[in-house]
């Protein structure tokens, strides 16, 4: 009854457009799931996603959900999901993206999903990580441990995004690190990141955990920068 009180004088609003959203609708309304720009990386294991780390790192299997066009729905939904608070924007991606990644069989022998951890002081300047919540849903839609511990980030940056693009490169294996036992061992990771640009942070970060004997990695973003 609170809840609807509070609808009642502040109706929510959509992510994407800030349309308001009509009673079976949540986050994102129907018009925006529609228009919303989809890579179908899912479908190609050979996807533009998994040729960017060609001669970089090896990995499994990479895919991204959307893509992510400057001034589009998708930049709209990541920046409220890092900047405004809304957290729900997490759960809904990726509840969405584990149905369509249930048919990947190379991720069925994934042990843990990994995310791109945050600085502890970045973490308390925002209050969350942004890909936390797009985690968990892949953990509990895939069945898929999630483990938010075993990665760590070392050195607090600025936003990537402010970067150009020689600069989101200088340094930034010396950003990310491990901590792991025997047990880690022979485990094939899921890195999670929110919006895959130049690939240089998922790349570090796949680098550290490469440091694990026998670890083999695979990547799933909530978005692709396209041109």
């Amino acid at each position: 009854m609170f809840k609807n009180l509070i609808n009642l004088f502040f109706p929510p609003v959509c992510a994407g457009c800030h349309s308001f959203l009509v009673s079976n609708e949540n986050v994102i309304c129907t018009l925006c799931r529609h228009n919303i720009p989809l890579t179908n990386h899912h479908l190609n294991p050979e996807n533009e996603a998994f040729k960017k780390f060609y001669g970089r790192i090896p990995v499994e299997y990479t895919s991204a959900l959307l893509y992510f066009h400057k001034k589009g729905i998708v930049q709209e939904l990541i920046h409220n999901l890092k900047y405004k608070g809304q957290e729900e924007i997490g759960t809904v991606l990726g509840t969405w993206y584990a149905d369509d990644l249930k048919n990947a069989v190379i991720l069925q022998s994934v042990d843990e999903i990994i995310p791109v951890p945050l600085h502890k002081r970045k973490h308390r300047e925002r209050g969350y990580n942004q890909v936390t919540n797009f985690g968990m849903s892949l953990s509990n839609g895939l069945n898929i441990p999630y483990n938010p511990k075993i990665l760590v980030r070392n050195i607090y940056s600025k936003t990537q995004s402010k970067k150009t693009l020689l600069n989101r490169s200088d340094g930034i294996d010396t950003i990310f690190d491990v901590t792991f036992t025997e047990k880690d061992h022979d485990k094939h990771f899921l890195l999670i990141d929110d919006v895959m640009t130049t690939g240089s942070t998922l790349e570090a970060c796949s680098h550290a955990l490469l440091k694990i004997p026998g670890a083999k990695i695979s990547i799933v973003c909530m978005a692709m920068a396209h041109s």
